[in-house]
Formats: C-alpha cells, sequence, structure tokens
C-alpha cells in the first residue's frame, strides 16, 4: 500500500478510473499512514470512519462511470473551517466541544467533487501565530528532521501548520488551510510544499471561522503545483453566502499550468532586501531568478516603496477586525462558558480569561486599544490609508510585469525550543507574505532548495489580482527545474 502514497491526484484518478486501486484500499493506505505519523500531532480530529464511508460511496459510482472529478482522494482540513456534525474549533478551548450545525462552502464544495475527509488539522489557536504553538491541542511537528540533530523538534509554520505537516508527511494527498498573513505559504515554505492562496474574494469565507475579514482567505496544500491547481479550481467561485466573493469565471488552471511562459516578465522589487536577509534567502531568490530566465522570462526590477510598512499595516488592521469579530464569544450562545458567575461582565470577563490563549488575548487587548475612541484615527485610520498605498503599488507594478518573484519566508523552519520568545521577533516571520493579503492579490509558495540544517526553503510567486492562472504557470517552472527533493 505504501507506493499508492508517492501518486499525485491526476495518477490516482487514472488508477481509480480504471479500476487498478478501488478508493476504499487508497484512503486506508492513507489512513495507515496517519496513525504511524500521530507523533507529527497534525491532525486534532481523526475521520477515518467518515473517510471510509465516503470511500465506499466514491467506489460505487467509479463502478457505474459516474464519478465526480476528485472521487476518492483524500484530504484534509484545517480546523478552521465548519465541518457539519463534525467538530470544529479553531484550536481554542472556548470552542473546545463545538458541533457546527452547516458546512463551510469550501468543504462543501470539495466534498461535492468527490474528496475524501481524513481528518481535521491542528493549527494556532483561531489562526493566530507562526509556528503552530499557540494551539490548545499541543504543538503540530514538521516532518523534516534537521541535519546532524535528528531529535530536535522543528514547527511546521503557522498558522496552517497541521495542514502543511499532514501533506507532507504523505498522510493526505492534498489539504486546506486559511492564509491571513501567510498561513498557508509560510507553513509550505517550513515544510518542503506547495501552499497557494487566491486574490481575496475569489473564495467564499462562509463558514470560515473568522479572524480578520477583509483579509481572510482558504488556501490549499499539495506536493506538486499541478495538484495544487486541480484542488485549487474546486473550491473557487461565487457564493450567494459571501458577499464578498467575486463572479469572476473560474479558469481550468490545471490546464494551463505547464504552459511556456517565454516573453512573460517577472518583477524583483528591491524592498524586499530588508536588513538582515541571510545570503542563504538571496541566494535562492537568485538562483529563482536563473530559473525563470532560462524558461525564457525577462527578469524586470520593480518598486513597491510602501512595502516597508506592511507589516505595521498589518498589525494595526489585523488585531483590530479580530477583536471586532471575537465579540461572539462571550459565554452565553455558544462556546466555553464560566460556572460561578454573578453578572453578565464576569461572565464574558471570565469565559474568555479561561477560554482564550495568551496569543489571542495579546491580539484582543492590542486590537481594543486601536479602535477606542481616543486611538482608531491615529492607528486604524492611518493603517488603512497606508494599505490604500500599498495597493497602487502593485497596481503600478503590475502596468510592467505578470507576476512577482521574492522569497517566502526569512529563514528555514525554526527549533520549537529555540522559538523566539519575543512577539515582535515571531511576526517577522510574516514579512515577506503579509503583503499580499493586504493588497488582496493571489500568490504560492513552491519549495526551491534545502537551507540550513538540510530544511525547506520556498520561493514565493505573487500575480496579478484573478491572475492564478499566471502565478501557477511561473510556479511550475520554478517546481520543474529546482527539481526539490520530497519527503
Amino acid at each position: 500500500m505504501g507506493e499508492l502514497l508517492s501518486f499525485d491526484i491526476g495518477g490516482l484518478i487514472s488508477a481509480l478510473k480504471s479500476r487498478k486501486i478501488s478508493a476504499i484500499e487508497l484512503v486506508k493506505a492513507y489512513i495507515e499512514r496517519a496513525q504511524r505519523c500521530r507523533d507529527l500531532n497534525a491532525y486534532v480530529y481523526e475521520t477515518f470512519d467518515l473517510a471510509l464511508k465516503q470511500a465506499k460511496e466514491a467506489d460505487e459510482r467509479y463502478a457505474k462511470s459516474r464519478e465526480l472529478p476528485l472521487d476518492g482522494i483524500p484530504i484534509a482540513v484545517k480546523d478552521m473551517f465548519c465541518t457539519k456534525g463534525i467538530r470544529t474549533t479553531a484550536c481554542s478551548k472556548i470552542l473546545e466541544n463545538f458541533v457546527p450545525p452547516y458546512e463551510s462552502t469550501v468543504t462543501e464544495r470539495l466534498f461535492n467533487s468527490g474528496a475524501v475527509m481524513i481528518g481535521k488539522t491542528n493549527m494556532d489557536e483561531f489562526a493566530m501565530g507562526s509556528s503552530n504553538c499557540t494551539s490548545y491541542f499541543g504543538a503540530a511537528l514538521n516532518p523534516w528532521k534537521r541535519v546532524g540533530k535528528p531529535d530536535l523538534k522543528i514547527v511546521p509554520g503557522g498558522s496552517s501548520g497541521g495542514s502543511a505537516a499532514a501533506v507532507a508527511a504523505r498522510t493526505c494527498i492534498a489539504s486546506l488551510g486559511t492564509d491571513t498573513g501567510g498561513s498557508v505559504r509560510q507553513p509550505a515554505s517550513f515544510c518542503g510544499i506547495v501552499g497557494a492562496k487566491p486574490t481575496y474574494g475569489r473564495c467564499s469565507r462562509y463558514g470560515i471561522i473568522s479572524f480578520a475579514s477583509s483579509l481572510d482567505q482558504a488556501g490549499v496544500f499539495t506536493r506538486s503545483v499541478e495538484d495544487c491547481a486541480i484542488v485549487f479550481e474546486k473550491i473557487c467561485g461565487v457564493d450567494e453566502k459571501d458577499p464578498t466573493t467575486s463572479p469572476e469565471p473560474v479558469l481550468n488552471f490545471a490546464s494551463s499550468v505547464k504552459d511556456s511562459i517565454s516573453g512573460m516578465k517577472i518583477g524583483i522589487p528591491k524592498e524586499y532586501i530588508v536588513d538582515g536577509i541571510s545570503d542563504e534567502i538571496l541566494a535562492l531568490w537568485n538562483k529563482g531568478k536563473e530559473y525563470l530566465k532560462d524558461a525564457g522570462a525577462e527578469i524586470v526590477d520593480v518598486s513597491l516603496p510602501h512595502t516597508k510598512y506592511s507589516l505595521a499595516v498589518y498589525y494595526v488592521i489585523a488585531p483590530a477586525e479580530a477583536y471586532s469579530n471575537f465579540s461572539r464569544y462571550d459565554g452565553v450562545r455558544y462556546g466555553y462558558r464560566a460556572q460561578g458567575v454573578s453578572n453578565f461582565e464576569e461572565l464574558v470577563s471570565r469565559s474568555r480569561g479561561v477560554g482564550f490563549g495568551a496569543e489571542v488575548k495579546r491580539r484582543m487587548l492590542l486590537g481594543n486599544y486601536i479602535l477606542s475612541s481616543s486611538e482608531y484615527d491615529s492607528y486604524f485610520v492611518k493603517a488603512q490609508k497606508v494599505r490604500k498605498l500599498i495597493q497602487n503599488d502593485f497596481i503600478d507594478a503590475f502596468k510592467q510585469v505578470d507576476a512577482i518573484l521574492v522569497p517566502t519566508a526569512p529563514s528555514v523552519a525554526f527549533d520549537i525550543e529555540n522559538q523566539p520568545s519575543d512577539p515582535i521577533l515571531m511576526y517577522l516571520n510574516d514579512i515577506f507574505t503579509v503583503v499580499a493579503n493586504l493588497a488582496g492579490l493571489p500568490g504560492i509558495s513552491v519549495p526551491a532548495a534545502l537551507g540550513d540544517g538540510g530544511l525547506p526553503l520556498g520561493l514565493q510567486i505573487i500575480s496579478r489580482p484573478f491572475d492564478e492562472a499566471s502565478m501557477f504557470k511561473v510556479a511550475h517552472k520554478i517546481e520543474t527545474a529546482a527539481q526539490f527533493p520530497l519527503l
């Protein structure tokens, strides 16, 4: 059964259609692998019985030649997506026993395409973190090991670390994450896999537990760019349940992923050469430029002058929106409720005090301060104005180029024991990714090299709004040239 784990999605679908394998056989292989990898803590809730039921239904459809596009394909789902009748917690104590009576649009679309869910994956609490160490259910671990120090526990990145680790360890062939400031792309880089987020509005946010509503987007993890494109197109499209979704038509991204990029112009923003950037990251970036030049693309220098403000802007807007969204967790309607309280104010205070972890409390306090009447104009309004300038920078840049190439993360994955204790230093892990969320742009991380300690490093491609097709084409050229050694 082990060889089944090496197939890509296209190969699996071909084998399932020709009856060389059955969906049940395939899903059992992934379940066995997930059981062997439980030490990674990638899953917070296993849905093996459901997976076998879904696989049986897929086999029945294959037998009648009525198969769905992703019939029998094993996936995992970040615990940020509401799944009807299945516990959904955002890895927080405050939602420890929450079972949604409804399905998120993204998961519904995958299930309607025949995908099979292996389980719900670990994550930073309410998607707040860059290491997957703030989860109420404990840290998820990266399946990669540091050369010469195999006993060190490595972070998978965050917040979608469990989803990234699950794919990297081959416990599923694809997984869902969410990306608010880089929470798909950064873990993809840390775990040596592909991770992509769409244009804001390309995917429905209905049924995704809200963090920062103007930044949140669903994302996809896979082991190849082509697999990512296959799954990606199934989750996109307008949704009447989410008025922020766009009616922009969804293309068959997989059909053009191998197309030539000859003549395309790839932008290199000088502002991404930040203070302290390592020689290792610069060398990888230069290698990426050479890969694309060899594929026929033209490398063009561009300027994104307001990039230097992006991290500050993000950490004003995101906590403010989070504070607004989290007013629903009051201990009254659902979620954890403190006992032995005498009034409503005490109920809310104690329920949140016990239910939320330290990072969530930190960002809620920051958001409360930012939205206070005395500070609103000084922080939130100014941040929104600078966000518009950041968006305008990209509009100007995309008049010159078709896509932009930058690093994904400032380093390889760090050891759990050596992670920064200063929250500000931890936030710097998002320095190369938050700008795409602020500008609402699609982005993808592709594994491109092994860095310090033999750990993965990724390159990131950002494209025009709703031009995910170009993003996938450029990413595929880097993937082909890099020949990255997957686990």
